[in-house]
This record gives structure tokens, C-alpha cells and sequence, in this order.
């Protein structure tokens, strides 16, 4: 008979191994920051420490909690936070089976998933502000059983290291938005990993092409709101989900830099060392300060985002929206404090790659603009308005 581990048990457990493999990955880290090679290695490495099979949702003796999840997140990415963005990316992909498919699909596909250790990427649109917005770059040919879908799509972590991709693609006869899951052996599937970027390089971004691949109804997740009104308040979530994930990504590389710029003034490479300089203490103090704060305002973010996610179909639209409030202000703090904090510290300690911090917040808190995020934030507060909230996740 064997004897269930206790959940406390296995979360220390899980934050044990992610210290590991992250003393693991900065041992190389600036090496392979500089080669800026798909993460293949890596891959490997979190196989080998079953990182992929952990941060799956939680069942019963298997998975981890969100918190707990978030928790392993941050912990990888202070060391290497492109490994952190891929794992956070697998982490939420690993929950679209219970944001879209049915509980006996969801668990079917978690249970296979931890049993091949299976890593997922993939990038699923937001609901639109109305159902005629934009044009659709995938798009799914019914057939006499499944699905031909075609177009492409950019991603940014393990385009040619994951076990499955989760897309979203308009039907072109329904108009349904359907999510998939493909294999990367789908015959049709080109992948073209980038090269060159700014930031985060390690974490294997680069852009999917679908030509004629075959889609099985197996692969069919479920249906993606065509607009933000229509959707289930637990689905909503999807979105907002992984902008905290990456929130944590944020926090790892505010501490890592902190970390590594403190550890080289103290050992004197550093071109102003700690000594009695009152102005390098208020400097170090400024930033240690922001990057708490940030960490309380995602810490929050993350408890409710927690019970939202335990509360599964139970949650209604004005507890969604005020998870996604909560976020959108975690995501808006988080954002500012990375860039502050990976800027000041390179103004006094100049060392080989240090700078790699700068260029991954960078990268990471690009795409999306703090003055849209803080006008949504806004008119919820003033007006109360879902719309509002939804907004600024697109």
C-alpha cells in the first residue's frame, strides 16, 4: 500500500528541486545568454528534475497548486529567466484543458501529460472587444473527422523544444474559435525558431507555420470566446493567468539582479564597493524597496488568483473581473520595478553579464504598454466596468 504524500510535504519537496536546478542554470547562465541557443539543454534538464511533469494542476498526489506553482517560477527565474518564462508559459498551457474542455478531457490529458513529462507552448488570443475584431491567422477547414488547419503563429518560448502547441483558430465555416493542441511531429507543422533577439534568448521563441495540418477531434480542447462578453467567468481567467505567471518571471529577474550586483560589490568587482558610501546604502535600499513592493502587490495578485482558480465553475463574472483588476495592477508594478531595478544596478556594477537582466525585463514587459494597462485599471475603479477589465489584457 503506498502512503500519499502530504501536500506541505510535497510542496517543499517541489521548491528543494527548483532551488537545485536553479543553481544549476546559473552556474552557465551568462554562457548561454550569450549563445542565445533554442533551449534543447534545458529542456533536458527540467525533464531530469521532473519540473515539467510538477507544474501541471493539482490533483490528487500529482501537480501543484498555484501558488505553489508560481512560487517555482520565480524561484528559476532569478537565476535564468528565460527558463522561468518557458516554464511559466508550460504552467498555465498545462491548465487550457480545464479552461476549455470538459473535467473527464482535462484530467485524461493532465494524467498523460505528467506520465510523458510533456512540455507545452503555445499562444491563445484573448477574447476580442466584439466578435468582428481582427483577422484570424489560423484558420480550421472542417473535414469528415477533424479539422485541416492552416496559417501561423508567433511564440515565445520552446518553438522547437515543446511536446505540445496550443493554439487558437477560427472555423471557417462555423466562425467558432476552437482551441488545439499539436504535436510538433504534425506533419505540416514548420517551426522557425528566432534568432538574435534582445532578451530573453534562451527562452526558444520563434513562429509556428501550419501548413494542411491534420487536427484529430482528440486535439480539440474546446471553444475559446469569440469576445470577451460571452465568456465564462472561469474561462476568462485564462489570460490573466498567464500575465501573473510572467509577473513572477518579472520578480525573478528584479531579485536575480539585486542578487548578482550586491554579491560582486561584495567581493570587490564592483565600481563602487559597500564600504561606508551612504549613497550606494540609499541606492541599494531604493531598490530593495521596489522590488518588495512589487513582490506584495503580486504575492496578493496571486492568493486570490489562487481561490479563483480552486473555485472552478463556482466563480461568477465580478469575482473574474476583480482577479483580472488585481493582476492588470501586478502586472502594471511589476513591470516598472524590473526596468527601474535591472537599469540602476548596471550604474554600479559593471560586469559581463549583468546587463542580460536589463534586456530580459526588457523583452519581457515590451509588449505591453503600462499607459493602457493603468486607463483600464482606471475606469474600473471609477465605473466598475468589466469591458474595462478585459481591455487591458488584450
Amino acid at each position: 500500500m503506498t502512503t500519499a504524500v502530504p501536500p506541505d510535504a510535497r510542496r517543499r519537496a517541489l521548491l528543494r528541486t527548483a532551488r537545485d536546478v536553479a543553481e544549476d542554470l546559473a552556474a552557465d547562465a551568462i554562457a548561454r545568454d550569450q549563445a542565445g541557443e533554442p533551449p534543447g539543454d534545458e529542456a533536458a534538464r527540467l525533464r531530469e528534475a521532473g519540473l515539467p511533469a510538477a507544474l501541471t494542476p493539482p490533483r490528487p498526489g500529482r501537480g501543484a497548486d498555484w501558488r505553489t506553482g508560481c512560487a517555482v517560477i520565480r524561484e528559476i527565474s532569478a537565476a535564468d529567466s528565460s527558463i522561468g518564462e518557458l516554464l511559466a508559459r508550460h504552467y498555465v498551457h498545462t491548465w487550457s484543458g480545464r479552461f476549455y474542455a470538459d473535467d473527464q478531457q482535462a484530467a485524461a490529458l493532465e494524467e498523460e501529460s505528467v506520465r510523458g513529462q510533456w512540455l507545452w507552448a503555445g499562444a491563445v488570443n484573448p477574447p476580442a472587444a466584439h466578435e468582428d475584431a481582427g483577422r484570424p491567422d489560423l484558420r480550421l477547414r472542417p473535414r469528415t473527422t477533424g479539422y485541416v488547419l492552416d496559417g501561423h503563429r508567433p511564440l515565445d518560448t520552446a518553438v522547437a523544444a515543446a511536446d505540445q502547441i496550443v493554439v487558437d483558430a477560427v472555423c471557417t465555416v462555423t466562425g467558432d474559435v476552437l482551441v488545439v493542441r499539436i504535436p510538433p511531429g504534425a506533419r505540416g507543422l514548420g517551426l522557425e525558431p528566432a534568432r538574435d533577439r534582445l532578451g530573453q534568448r534562451v527562452a526558444g521563441a520563434g513562429e509556428a507555420v501550419f501548413d494542411r495540418v491534420t487536427v484529430t477531434p482528440g486535439q480539440v480542447l474546446g471553444r475559446r470566446p469569440r469576445d470577451e462578453e460571452s465568456a465564462a467567468p472561469f474561462t476568462a481567467l485564462a489570460e490573466p493567468a498567464l500575465r501573473l505567471a510572467l509577473c513572477h518571471v518579472g520578480l525573478g529577474i528584479a531579485e536575480g539582479a539585486l542578487v548578482e550586483a550586491r554579491d560582486l560589490s561584495r567581493s570587490g568587482r564592483a565600481r563602487r564597493l559597500p564600504g561606508e558610501d551612504p549613497d550606494l546604502f540609499l541606492t541599494y535600499g531604493e531598490l530593495a524597496s521596489a522590488a518588495q513592493t512589487a513582490t506584495a502587490v503580486v504575492d496578493r495578485a496571486t492568493e486570490v488568483m489562487g481561490q479563483a482558480l480552486d473555485a472552478g465553475a463556482r466563480l461568477d463574472a465580478e469575482e473574474a473581473a476583480g482577479v483580472a483588476a488585481l493582476v492588470a495592477t501586478a502586472e502594471t508594478v511589476t513591470s516598472k520595478a524590473a526596468l527601474h531595478v535591472t537599469a540602476r544596478v548596471l550604474e554600479f556594477a559593471d560586469a559581463p553579464g549583468l546587463d542580460r537582466f536589463w534586456r530580459n525585463a526588457r523583452v519581457l514587459t515590451s509588449q505591453r504598454p503600462v499607459a493602457h494597462r493603468l486607463r483600464s485599471i482606471g475606469e474600473h475603479y471609477l465605473n466598475g466596468s468589466h469591458r474595462a477589465v478585459a481591455a487591458a489584457f488584450r
